[in-house]
């Protein structure tokens, strides 16, 4: 996918404050004349190439490998190119308070700026779920599909309260305040880790022999994961994300989250996964209740929240029958 960048100028936010200049990091592949567009929103770490991330489905061998234009921004907040506290000398409680709908703001915006009028489907799980909603209900062009997988109209007080634990153990780094909290970041994916995955898939893949005494494998794991986000994100970037995420509310200012559900007339597919414990099936039904045409189906898997971004075969094969229907 091509990167780019959109520059915005001042950009006012929905808490207060305002960004003097705003920008945007985004990819873009395919033709938007001549292909039908989708737009994918990512996940709380990912970044604007869907190809990276999601290969099973933008990759070569995926649904939108081919035949499609594909749109994707990186978010407000995120270290791949977008504004971030990066921006602000990397220095934490510098960074404003972004919400999610500030982040659909500048992306209806990039909408405006590329003379998009037509979109074939939005897409997104998890936190690009949230941003596909947003989306959804703001945008005044035309839409043909929504698919929403592991996602909900609001943040729930469980997760809330896992960003909390996330943001101490960043606030715990000392060097934090300094701009690194690159330990803190690694206990924050830790405890990310602990909801993304289920009990009975780390009792699995982690199963220790009988004779071990230490070096056990679920540690291990825990720290290798914790690294490689250090290796790739930004402690500061983390930490506004999680803000963002907790920000998530469809009904706001809206009558409430029925009302807001009820005014997206675009047919949807839900998908929920029957082992998710960070953002749990009867969150994803709840969009289903009042989502006026959609519909809802599971992903089965001991993987847990991160199936959505794992079970390809099953994810394509949803959207197959979605799109035949």
């Amino acid at each position: 996918m091509e990167g780019r960048e959109f520059h915005i100028g001042a950009f006012d936010l929905e808490a207060g404050g305002q960004f003097p200049a705003l920008h945007l990091h985004y990819s873009i592949s395919g033709d938007l004349e001549r292909q039908p567009v989708v737009w994918v929103f990512h996940a709380l770490t990912a970044n604007d190439d869907p190809t990276q991330w999601w290969p099973g489905l933008f990759g070569p061998e995926g649904h939108y490998g081919t035949g499609y234009a594909v749109i994707c921004a990186n978010v407000i907040g995120s270290p791949y190119g977008s504004t971030c506290p990066t921006s602000y000398g990397g220095v934490p409680y510098k960074f404003p308070l972004v919400t999610v709908r500030d982040t659909m703001r500048a992306q209806l915006a990039l909408a405006a700026h590329l003379g998009i009028e037509h979109i074939h489907t939005l897409i997104g799980g998890s936190f690009g779920g949230y941003q596909a909603l947003e989306f959804a209900y703001t945008y005044t062009g035309q839409v043909d599909h929504l698919i929403l997988l592991a996602t909900g109209a609001e943040e729930k007080p469980w997760n809330k309260a896992i960003h909390e634990a996330q943001r101490l153990a960043i606030e715990a780094d000392q060097s934090y305040e300094t701009g690194d909290g690159s330990l803190g970041l690694k206990a924050a994916r830790g405890i990310g880790m602990l909801n993304y995955r289920t009990s009975e898939q780390f009792n699995v893949s982690q199963a220790d022999s009988i004779d071990d005494l230490n070096n056990f494998k679920a540690p291990s794991y825990i720290r290798y994961q914790g690294q490689k986000l250090v290796d790739r994100f930004d402690a500061a970037s983390y930490y506004a994300l999680t803000q963002q995420l907790d920000s998530h509310q469809l009904g706001r200012g809206r009558g409430g989250i029925s009302a807001a559900l009820s005014s997206i007339s675009v047919k949807t597919l839900v998908l929920g996964i029957d082992s998710d414990v960070l953002i749990p099936v009867s969150v994803q039904k709840e969009l289903v209740n009042h989502l006026p045409d959609s519909r809802y189906e599971e992903l089965k898997s001991t993987f847990g929240h991160d199936v959505f971004l794992l079970e390809y075969k099953q994810i394509t094969n949803h959207i197959l029958s979605f799109y035949n229907d």
